[in-house]
């Protein structure tokens, strides 16, 4: 049986990195923090928070994608895996830092 690649799990969480409190998002996952784009390393497929590393995911970058928008690629500090992210920039509350996805999309 073919597991489903996408699991909804909005949940609000208190950012690992920055300490802000991240509010759900409303109509999708929320899977990082608004404020400083990190995320914590707890999906195997979107949603599921069946990995167990639960390491820190660092921005180390921001692809335009022309059918996702704007993708964050995050970088675990424990085991190094990549994960690629959508933004939320537009979200209605707490949308995504732009000026930090600006500077990640320009490479730094």
């Amino acid at each position: 049986m073919q597991n489903k690649m996408f699991t909804k799990n909005d949940n609000g969480f208190i950012c690992e990195n920055c300490g802000f409190e991240v509010k759900p998002l409303g109509y999708s996952s929320r899977n990082h923090c608004p404020k400083c784009l990190c995320s914590k390393h707890v999906d195997i497929m979107p949603g599921d928070r069946a990995n167990t590393c639960g390491g820190v995911m660092d921005p180390i970058k921001v692809e335009l994608d022309s059918k996702k928008g704007y993708v964050i690629l995050h970088k675990c500090r424990k085991c190094g895996e990549i994960k690629r992210n959508r933004t939320a920039h537009e979200a209605p509350e707490q949308p995504d830092n732009m000026k930090l996805i600006i500077k990640l999309t320009a490479g730094g």
